[in-house]
């Protein structure tokens, strides 16, 4: 059995900080539960481009309003508090942010801790 609180987490090696987002890592990958875990934050106003090509990530908002953007087709997704999306597809997306919005995030395979987007909005392979 594991706890973790998100107290500890806040100002750590965990709590990782990009430009218009801020990730709070609460499960990683080695505390073997074949998924991450975290508890993240979009500022207001911003537009976050992303594209999980290594992972797949089901996000649950549980505070704010924005919408997700798919690149592909252009479709738009609203998001509120209380709604989920699945990227089953290794979806390329922006995230727009109208109000500040709190997001539970899960990612399969793990990230290790102190992942950052690249340049096409990705996190590394795992492993590299």
């Amino acid at each position: 059995m594991k706890t973790v609180r998100l107290d500890d987490i806040v100002g750590g090696p965990q709590d990782v900080h990009g430009e218009t987002w801020n990730s709070r890592r609460l499960l990683l990958a080695d505390d073997n539960m074949g998924y991450s875990l975290h508890d993240t934050l979009i500022h207001a106003g911003t537009a976050t481009k992303l594209w999980y090509r290594h992972h797949l990530e089901a996000v649950y908002c549980i505070e704010g309003k924005g919408k997700v953007v798919t690149v592909d087709d252009g479709r738009e997704w609203p998001i509120e508090a209380g709604t989920v999306y699945a990227l089953d597809k290794h979806d390329k997306h922006v995230l727009h942010a109208e109000t500040a919005m709190r997001m539970v995030c899960v990612f399969n395979p793990p990230v290790t801790g102190r992942e950052t987007h690249d340049a096409d909005g990705a996190y590394p392979a795992p492993g590299g």
